[in-house]
């Protein structure tokens, strides 16, 4: 087991590299020039050259990367180029508003799409027929549409929920869930939809197998029979699902983000790209693909306990 941690450990730290330095050069040979949009339109090119050499740009780019680079293995991310506040500190205010929305819709994800696809895949008739129309209607409605409709029923219409805004879970845990319900909510729904067809389908596999039957036969109760061997055996397929509806739920809080007002990675990441922040965009992507590793990391190790022959492979 140490060995199987050890690989995916060093798979994530390449993929770390790759991705930031790609992410590094990319945003360097653009061909736009940051220093003249931070300096304004109607500033002279000696106020354009100065800002140049303030930021460093007036350098050439492998003497910038490797500069970075030696920063951010020791954790120093530089600072803003808009409000010279460090990325760092940055990125510590914004991540919790993005990681509370993006948890809660996982698992209400999880807990609601298992669920369904279980018994679904039990039942079937009028509840499997459902389930599948339900899944396609979800597909094709956006989630920034399904955020403004919960916004308008729940927050503006019936006012249970706060429309805009997010409060700390230290200054109210009440308030904490009650401003990140309606994003979560929103969030979820399409992934609700993937991870419940997606289980629908391995329980029926699962089910069919001869060894399924055959315990049903020995008198075992239904309950240890789907849970016990069914769910286990059909888990694994729903952890690889659940795992990418986790990256694709931080791509989607970008714009849940916007309809609720939220100031977390998605909002910020943006507003930095459209400033021309090189120095905040590069954190916020290093500190996405950390949280990707981490989350890959945490489902390979889920498989490898649910399955041995994915830790010996």
């Amino acid at each position: 087991m140490a060995f199987f941690v050890l690989r995916r450990l060093v798979t994530g730290f390449v993929m770390l590299f790759v991705i930031a330095t790609l992410t590094f050069f990319l945003t360097s040979l653009t061909g736009s020039d940051p220093a003249r949009r931070l300096a304004g339109n109607q500033a002279s090119l000696d106020q354009v050259a100065a800002k140049r050499a303030q930021l460093g740009l007036d350098q050439p780019v492998l003497e910038r990367y490797f500069a970075w680079l030696g920063g951010a293995v020791r954790g120093d991310l530089g600072s803003s180029w808009t409000n010279n506040q460090p990325v760092t500190r940055l990125v510590a205010q914004s991540l919790p508003v993005t990681l509370s929305i993006v948890l809660a819709a996982l698992v209400l994800t999880a807990a609601v799409s298992i669920a369904l696809g279980v018994l679904a895949a039990v039942r079937g008739g009028w509840l499997d027929r459902f389930l599948q129309v339900v899944s396609i209607l979800a597909f094709s409605v956006p989630n920034f549409l399904v955020g403004l409709v919960l916004a308008l029923i729940f927050a503006v219409g019936l006012g249970i929920f706060p429309a805009l805004g997010y409060t700390p879970f230290g200054d109210s845990p009440t308030g904490w869930v009650m401003s990140i319900t309606l994003p979560a909510v929103a969030l979820a729904i399409g992934a609700i939809a993937t991870v419940a067809t997606q289980t629908r389908g391995s329980m029926i596999d699962v089910l069919s197998q001869d060894y399924v039957r055959t315990l049903r036969s020995r008198g075992l109760p239904t309950r240890s029979v789907l849970l016990k061997h069914g769910l286990r055996n059909a888990a694994p397929a729903s952890l690889t699902v659940l795992s990418l509806q986790f990256v694709a739920m931080i791509s989607g809080a970008v714009v849940i983000e916007k309809v609720f007002g939220l100031n977390g990675i998605g909002e910020r990441a943006t507003s930095a790209a459209n400033a021309g922040d090189v120095p905040l965009v590069l954190g916020i992507v290093i500190v996405t693909v950390v949280l990707v590793i981490v989350a890959n990391l945490l489902v390979d190790l889920l498989l490898g306990w649910l399955n041995p022959k994915v830790r010996v492979s």
